[in-house]
């Protein structure tokens, strides 16, 4: 009896008390280029991570579903197993996006343009991991990216002749679905797209396009990560991201496929930013967001352009550094992402983890989605929110205190010599970015061992 006790005790500290208590600060530093390496890369790890090949969609260019310069698109799937293999995660690459013929010339030259560029195997990590210490729910299922390559978060639908530029993200989208419900997703029992950054974005439009691809008894639902962009006032009063998303959408013709709950009422470039459109998604979505989104600082908020003078150099590059304006801008800019998704939030089906930290693509990386000093809301990391709110174990709104309150996060930081404004193509631009991760090392036991140890033992607790 004493022996069940101590394990029901246990058990239940597990979930209650979160295992936190306070450590040392410890702080690591790596510099990753936007062309070379994806900003949601984990950082270097002992356990070696699983490589996908990639596989570009044959049957694509039939349908005018090509990469910016006319190569096959493609993505990269690991097969589920066991009680996974009827569930299917889509996980849409990010990247930026290009606003001009110039940018967009330039970008099919790299891996966000051409498949002929792009790697031919990718490491699956986070949310796309295959070990279940690392990825608890997702771990087994049938998890695919799809690769990134028209620069309008899969929704463009043009072309440029001249240039030889194809803007055909919506068929890039269509035909890479199609290639997947024959690979076996039409007979899933559960679904769930998700997209970081340029992909939270696109995940957020096709949302409800990919809930229309099943039956009503497949349980479908929907993540953002690091896609809640701001049509926000710049630093120096502009509207920075605003212009930037006016040429993306003019130039690739994006609002033929930009929903007509909004376009009945806004322009389409306001139908472009997140914010126009959460609240009129109708299948299950969670926003998975850093309140001081890192990438929207640099590139949005605080630009070189918007700051000739570099008045925000010593500020962006430590926060440490920021003078009581410089917080009190960032804070306006945490109550604007409040207050535009207010609707949304009221909707039992959505969820929300909204962390304060200066972060940017969490699901992704290891150390943000599930480790041992992985960032935490209410005692739980990133990934078991998520799954607690698909799996209905319980719902999720989870908003953070203002910053700088939370010592879990893992803050990255833009170095100021970004381009990535200037070239109108976001993430992955060309500028390199320097990631600052500052969090409580741990001396709470180790999350990702205790959770595994909890679910060994609840079996044996409620026999």
């Amino acid at each position: 009896m004493k022996l069940i006790f101590a394990i029901r005790l246990l058990y239940y500290s597990c979930f209650v008390s979160g295992i936190v208590s306070s450590g040392s600060e410890r702080r690591t530093q790596t510099v990753l280029s936007y062309l070379e390496n994806d900003v949601v890369s984990s950082p270097p790890s002992s356990a070696k991570p699983l490589m996908v090949g990639l596989t570009l969609i044959q049957g694509a260019a039939s349908k005018g579903a090509v990469c910016l310069d006319g190569t096959l698109p493609g993505y990269h799937l690991h097969p589920g197993s066991g009680s996974g293999s009827s569930s299917w995660l889509i996980q849409l690459e990010g990247g930026g996006w290009c606003n001009t013929i110039r940018n967009c010339v330039y970008r099919k030259t790299t891996r966000r343009g051409s498949s002929n560029y792009m790697e031919k195997q990718l490491p699956f990590t986070g949310i796309l991991s295959n070990k279940a210490e690392e990825n608890p729910d997702f771990f087994n299922w049938n998890r695919v990216k799809l690769r990134y390559c028209d620069g309008a978060s899969f929704s463009g639908d043009s072309q440029n002749e001249a240039a030889q530029l194809n803007f055909r993200g919506q068929k890039i989208w269509l035909a890479a679905m199609e290639e997947l419900m024959s690979k076996g997703m039409k007979k899933a029992n559960q679904a769930l797209l998700s997209g970081c950054s340029a992909g939270g974005l696109a995940s957020i439009i096709h949302c409800d396009e990919f809930q229309e691809l099943f039956p009503q008894s497949t349980k479908v639902k929907c993540l953002s990560d690091a896609g809640l962009f701001l049509d926000a006032v710049d630093v120096s009063g502009g509207h920075t991201l605003r212009n930037m998303f006016g040429g993306v959408v003019s130039l690739q013709e994006v609002q033929k496929n930009l929903p007509s709950t909004c376009l009945n009422h806004l322009d389409p470039t306001s139908c472009f930013f997140p914010q126009n459109l959460v609240a009129n998604v109708k299948t299950p979505l969670f926003l998975l967001n850093a309140a001081y989104d890192a990438w929207q600082v640099q590139a949005s908020l605080a630009p070189p352009s918007a700051d000739p003078n570099g008045l925000w150099s010593d500020c962006k590059s430590n926060h440490a550094h920021c003078n009581s304006s410089q917080i009190q801008f960032f804070q306006d800019f945490r109550n604007q992402i409040l207050n535009a998704i207010k609707d949304f939030s009221g909707s039992s089906q959505n969820g929300l983890f909204i962390n304060s930290c200066f972060a940017h693509c969490q699901s992704e990386r290891q150390d943000t989605w599930f480790a041992d000093d992985s960032p935490l809301l209410r005692n739980k990391p990133i990934a078991l929110s998520v799954g607690d709110w698909f799996f209905d174990r319980e719902g999720v709104k989870a908003i953070d205190c203002a910053y700088p309150c939370d010592n879990t996060c893992h803050n990255l930081v833009l170095n100021d010599d970004s381009s990535a404004t200037g070239s109108g193509s976001g993430p992955d631009s060309g500028s390199e970015f320097t990631s600052a991760m500052i969090y409580s090392q741990s001396i709470r036991l180790t999350f990702t061992h205790i959770y595994m140890l909890c679910i060994f033992l609840l079996p044996i607790t409620c026999s």
